[in-house]
This record gives C-alpha cells, structure tokens and sequence, in this order.
C-alpha cells in the first residue's frame, strides 16, 4: 500500500472516529448554549459590562474546568485506555499505602459517582423543556401553556426511557451526523450574531470576566453559579474515553470548542443589541432565519434527546461499573449490544431514573427554574475529581500538572461555593437525588465488609485433612459438581457444611473462583494444580469491570457440571442500619441469578451471619 492509501485511510478513521465522539461524548455540553446565557440573565440586567464580562467567564471556563482539566490532565490518566471516577480511584490507590487514606479516597469517589447521578436527572430534564420552550417563538404559538410544554416534555421524556432496554446502538449511527449538524449550524448562528456587535469579541480577554465578578460583588457569586452550566458534561470527555479513545474525544473537542465559543459570543452579541430578548438562544436564531426556524427546533430537540441519551447511558456505565467492582449491589444487567459489552441496559435503574425526571419536570415546570437549581451536583463532581487528579500528579511528583491541579482545585471550590446559593432556589434536590445512590452504596459496601469479616471459613489444610479421608469411605456422586469460593485460601463454611457435615460428595469436585484483576478488560479461565483426588481449582480472572458469561467459560473449559453450589447469606440483625442492608441483599439477584447459571442445577446453601 503505498504512503497515500496509509495517509487517506488514517484520515478516514481519524474523520469517523470524530463523528463518533460527537453523538456519544459532547451531547451534554453541546446542548448547554441553549439554557446557560437564558438562566444568568434571568438575574442580572444585560448590560455591555455584564454581558461582556459573563461570556468571557463562560469562554475560561470551558479553557480551564473542560480543556485544561478534562481534556488535558484528567485523560492523561487512565488503565487500559478507560477513563471515569473508579479508574481514578483505582490509580491512586494504588499510589497509596495508608488503610485510613484509601478509606477517604473510596468515600470521595462514592460521592463522586453519586452527583454524577444526580446531574442523571437534572440534565434529560432541562434539556428537553428548554428545547420545547422554543415552540412559543412560532407564529400562534406564543401563548402555549406551560402545563402543555411540561405535557409534550414529559411524552419525549418516557418515549427516550422505554426505548432504552432495545439498545441504541442501531439508531446511534445517526447521532454523530446530528450532532454534527448541530454543531455546525451553532457556528453559523455565533458568527452572523457576532458580525452585528464585534465589540462582543473582548469577551476574549479574561480581564473583562474577573472585573464582572469583582463588580457585582455578591450577584458575581449567582453569575458564576450559572456560568457552571456551560460546562456540564465536561466530564463525558473522561468517562467516554474506553469507548472511543483518548484521540478522537480530543480532535472533537477542538471544533466542538471552537462551535461553543462562537456561539456564545453571538448570543451576547445578539443581547447587546436586543437587550430585551428572553429565550436568548431561541430568539437569535428566529431573528436570523424565520423561515428556518422550525427545522432548527425539531434539530435542537433532537440534539436534546441525544444530550439525555449520552447522560442515561453514562448512568448506565456507572452503575455497571460499580456492580462489577463490588460497590454496589448486583441489579439485572441486559447487553443490548453484541459488538459492546458496554452498552448495558438496567431496568431497575432506567425507571427510577425516569421517575426522578419526571418529579423534575412537574416540580420546576420551566427551563428557568430547573436551571436556578443546576449546578450543585456538577461542581462538586468536579470538585472531586480536580482534587483526585492533583493528588495522582502529586504523588508522581509531576509538578506542572500538580500545579495546574491545585489552581483547577480552586476554581472548582469557587465554582461549588457559588452554587450553594442555588440551595434556596431548589438545587437541594439534586443532593437529595445523589444521596439515594450514595446511602445504598455506603450502606452496601460496609455491609459486606463487615459480613466477610463475620464470615467463619475453614483454614485449607484442615479442609483438605477431612476432605482427603472422606474421599476414601463415602459414596460419591457420579458428575461434577461445582462450588463457587472467593478464594482457595481457606474454605468457605458452606463447602465445609455441604461436603463434610452433609456428606454431598461427587466424583469430581471443582472449586470455581472468580479473581479481579487490577486492569478493566480481560478475561481467563484456567485449571491450577489438583489439591486432592477428586478436588480441582478453576479460576477465572478477569479484569474489574468485567462481567464474566461464567456458563460460556465453563463450557469452552469442558466442564459439565451435574449441580452448582454457592453460598447464601443470610443476615439475622437488629441493627436498623444492617436490616437495611439485609434488604438490600434480599432485594438483590443471587451470584448465580446474576450470572445466568443453569437454575436446574443450582443449590444454594444458607449461611446465618448475625451482625
């Protein structure tokens, strides 16, 4: 092949893999310019200084939180190309030795996940109301009630949900070219606004940003706590990388970024000239292309639904990824992709996420008011990263990126300090939204901690001592039989109930356990040596956020087994706090449930722990 064919075909790959990352990374932050601006005038008049100063606070945000910490320093980190809060939490642990301080690292990282979950609901919902806002601009239209707007929000809302369990991988061929499409009419929008006030091009200067703060004292507080919301879904740059890799989420970026910055330079052009404009983002372009305008609301609720979609399935990822690291408890996971093993449905987790929307849109009924309470969650979740990632930098003695870390450290803390101003306006909500997920993770986690500790296993060469003289003189069963233990170290006691006291003994006797490894891909399944006549180790390692097919393993292993056990444990308590957590593991699908293992096979055998 010669150096033109290698030169044209990395250009194609590099041109898909960009299209690609548009429709599944910058959905989010793409849709932003649609409510961010509308919220912030809300407040504050659009004066020249205001409205000059407040874009350029919007232009350094996206420089320094998404460029600077996302884009540069956050995916300068990763484990086997994958990106997210648990990959970060996995690479500094690793970095420390003290119990107590990955302890703390842990507790950040839950927190983490959990506003992530918040910003889950706040984001389908303003993004589909601000985007049907726009219908009131249309001739006839202009006195449409909120209780239809809500009404039509709603339909969309539970039309994206109940399409969730058939997958999108289908349809997301489309979203690349949409978002594509978007981005490039939000360009052409930015420069005709710009062409009628260049004096809006200062907003370059970061000067004119620090100076509206200073100037409006406490009310530069409420500006900056609505500047933060141009750059929610920053951090889909970093948690998307797996999918997509480090390059194309970068090269996108650039004419994402470049789309943003023009477009909200145009939209404070366009309120320098029409200062009494409400619906900021709606009106410039209808002041632009009437004639256009209703193909351009039908791409902006696309462009919304697609911004919901890439948050729905990042909640998704989350969880998943938290199911597989043991964090928390294992829900029914659908693959609705046989190409992705990351594209998961959950069932459990899309309906209450829904359900949460919808109290969203029925509580705040307008794009404004959903807006006056964003921003809580999405700074501390940024918060929490900055300070991970500055600690990672740190302790690799990096010292520019250390020092860029703790500067990203403190606009963040800014950033979180403005928005507490949103706790009176409702951005309550989203912390009692992130405090469901965070009090079952908490709860879960120390709850199996506490119950490994309580769990009485039986050290191996005891085991193997009884075991070797009960091979000898009783009746075995013909077959194979299995037995899922955490680890080959010691016995668990439902092995040593089953085989010893019980006397259920087969002829081939396999102790399956399931190792994690420390990288996220990867899956094994071998034999180690025989420990005894009739008893063999078969260990399966895969990568922490696997979800191992066991079945198929086991299969392309010739193991055919006649029965599989596994332990049960059961939580006898008095404590409200481990009765909540016998619930939750009541609530849960068993080990084998969870696996899809044969059910006419299974046996479980119940371990009372009393905690």
């Amino acid at each position: 092949m010669n150096d033109s064919c290698i030169e044209e075909s990395s250009f194609g790959n590099s041109f898909r893999g960009i299209i690609k990352a548009l429709g599944i990374v910058f959905g989010d932050i793409g849709t932003s310019p649609i409510y961010t601006l509308y919220a912030i005038f809300c407040i504050i008049p659009p004066t020249i200084s205001n409205v000059i100063g407040t874009v350029s606070l919007v232009i350094w945000t996206l420089i320094s939180v998404v460029t600077i910490q996302y884009a540069w320093l956050a995916m300068s980190l990763s484990k086997k190309g994958e990106g997210g809060t648990i990959v970060l939490r996995e690479i500094l642990k690793s970095l420390l030795g003290s119990k107590t301080t990955i302890l703390f690292i842990t507790l950040m990282s839950f927190a983490g996940l959990s506003l992530f979950m918040g910003d889950g609901v706040i984001t389908p919902a303003i993004s589909i109301l601000s985007a049907v806002e726009g219908l009131r601009l249309i001739p006839g239209l202009a006195t449409l009630s909120t209780f239809i707007l809500v009404t039509i929000a709603v339909i969309i809302a539970f039309g994206l949900f109940a399409f969730q369990r058939h997958g999108v991988e289908k349809v997301s061929i489309m979203f690349g070219p949409i978002m594509a499409i978007w981005f490039i009419v939000l360009s052409i929008s930015g420069i005709i606004a710009i062409s009628g006030a260049p004096i809006i091009l200062k907003a370059l200067n970061p000067y004119y940003g620090i100076q509206c703060v200073i100037k409006n004292g406490v009310w530069g507080l409420f500006i900056l706590s609505g500047v933060i919301l141009c750059a929610t879904g920053g951090e889909a740059l970093y948690a998307d990388m797996g999918h997509l890799g480090r390059k194309p989420i970068r090269q996108a970026w650039v004419f994402v970024f470049i789309s943003l910055l023009l477009n909200y330079m145009g939209q404070g052009a366009f309120l320098l000239v029409t200062p009494q404009a409400n619906l900021v983002f709606h009106e410039m372009f209808y002041s632009q292309s009437s004639l256009l305008y209703i193909p351009f609301l039908v791409l902006c609720v696309m462009a919304s639904i697609i911004a919901s979609q890439a948050m729905i399935s990042g909640v998704f990822s989350v969880v998943y990824q938290g199911i597989t690291t043991g964090i928390m408890p294992r829900l029914k996971v659908d693959y609705t992709s046989s190409r992705m093993h990351a594209q998961v449905y959950i069932g459990l987790i899309n309906w209450a996420l829904f359900a949460a929307v919808l109290f969203a849109m029925l509580k705040f009924k307008e794009s404004a008011n959903l807006a006056a309470a964003y921003g809580l969650a999405v700074s501390g979740t940024m918060v929490i990263t900055s300070s991970i990632i500055t600690w990672i930098f740190c302790l690799r003695k990096n010292r520019l990126k250390q020092l860029l870390g703790c500067m990203l450290v403190l606009i963040n803390v800014i950033f979180f300090c403005s928005s507490l101003f949103k706790l009176q306006q409702g951005g309550y909500w989203s912390l009692i939204i992130a405090m469901v997920p965070l009090s079952i993770i908490l709860v879960y986690y120390f709850g199996q901690k506490k119950m490994r500790g309580l769990l009485k296993s039986m050290p191996l060469r005891d085991f193997l001592t009884t075991y070797k003289t009960l091979y000898g003189t009783v009746d075995k069963i013909d077959g194979t039989g299995l037995f899922f233990v955490r680890s080959t170290a010691s016995m668990p006691s439902y092995v040593a109930q089953t085989m010893i006291d019980n006397g259920i003994m087969y002829k081939d006797n396999i102790l399956v356990s399931i190792i994690q490894r420390d990288t996220p891909y990867g899956i094994l399944g071998f034999f180690k040596e025989q420990l005894g006549q009739g008893l063999r180790v078969f260990e399966i390692h895969c990568g922490y956020m696997e979800v191992p097919n066991i079945a198929k393993i086991l299969k392309e292993a010739g193991i055919e087994s006649k029965a599989i056990f596994f332990g049960m444990d059961e939580v006898v308590t008095k404590n409200l706090l481990w009765r909540i957590f016998a619930i939750i593991k009541h609530l849960s699908p068993t080990f084998v449930r969870f696996h899809k293992l044969p059910p006419n096979k299974i046996h479980g055998v119940v371990t009372l722990i009393h905690m």
